[in-house]
């Protein structure tokens, strides 16, 4: 059975477990699995730009052995010249792993229904699973283990970003808080936020979304945000999200109210004195690179699960 990663909770937690070890062991020993891939071909779909996702998957792709090749939908979108699905049936006689980065969710679920080879979300307005295992992985590594602890995240809450968090929290029966403003726009969409409910039963997942950012910050292990002003954000309305954004905003009295060993993350790309500030992303406690390095690690261990390649 083809298998897909739309979201991270498409995963099972044992599933993610094992792919962050085996990114872990990629990256120890990355010569062990250079023709792990060898003779397939990747097709990276990106309506929206990215220069880490775009150069960590490359790079992986060709660290396995294999070929990747990108092609941009900006100015030809998925579904117009031609429909979805064929699309997907005529890649699917071209290529091992299709890869799609969109702004519209749909677009990404319709690839994966009529694709005849595994597919990977780069990112919609839905999901980032990707970033969501490496960031896990880079969780792992700087605790150890991933059981008992405690992630908040500030600022954008209606963000594809903060779902998947939500989602991976709940599949660990983790505490999380979600720290954002009181208005629908800036909060998780209601099927998100019934998903997690779900899951949650079933581990023991605290997950809250609150207004508060000392309270959210107070007991965490890692302190999380993400960009106020993602890709197609309109001039007009920046003024607008800063504004809401900043009691939101990561500091040094945020990271002071976290545990004294809390990690702060951030997905990249950041802007200082925005979602956090200077002295917070490039203190000590920052892990940021690190984080971003994990992309390539755990990509390359994602497109081996999804090939049946371990």
């Amino acid at each position: 059975m083809v298998r897909n990663l739309l979201k991270v909770s498409d995963f099972s937690r044992a599933e993610c477990e094992k792919v962050i070890n085996k990114s872990i062991e990629i990256k120890k020993n990355p010569k062990k699995f250079v023709s792990s891939l060898e003779g397939e071909t990747l097709l990276m779909l990106f309506e929206k730009p990215s220069l880490r996702t775009r150069i960590s998957f490359e790079t992986g792709m060709q660290q396995l052995g294999g070929h990747a090749i990108f092609y941009s939908i900006k100015d030809s979108p998925l579904g117009k010249k031609e429909n979805i699905s064929d699309t997907a049936k005529v890649a699917s006689r071209f290529v091992d792993i299709i890869a799609a980065r969109v702004y519209n969710r749909k677009d990404v679920w319709d690839l994966a229904e009529y694709a005849d080879v595994p597919v990977i979300n780069m990112l919609d307005d839905f999901a980032h699973p990707c970033q969501i295992l490496g960031d896990f992985q880079t969780i792992k590594e700087k605790r150890n283990n991933l059981d008992n602890f405690k992630l908040s995240y500030f600022g954008d809450a209606y963000n594809n970003v903060t779902y998947d968090l939500m989602r991976m929290c709940a599949l660990f029966g983790l505490k999380m808080d979600v720290a954002c403003p009181q208005d629908s726009k800036y909060t998780p969409e209601k099927s998100v936020l019934e998903e997690v409910e779900t899951l949650s039963k079933n581990t023991g997942a605290e997950i809250r979304i609150m207004n508060d950012t000392l309270t959210a910050a107070k007991d965490a292990d890692v302190i999380y945000t993400d960009s106020w002003m993602s890709y197609g954000i309109p001039i007009e309305q920046e003024e607008d999200r800063k504004k809401a954004f900043l009691p939101f905003q990561v500091t040094s009295t945020v990271m002071k109210t976290a545990k004294s060993d809390a990690i702060f993350m951030n997905c990249l790309p950041a802007m200082r004195e925005y979602e956090q500030t200077a002295e917070v992303i490039d203190g000590p406690q920052s892990v940021v690179f690190d984080q971003a390095e994990n992309r390539l690690h755990i990509q390359k261990a994602i497109m081996l699960f999804l090939r049946d390649k371990y």
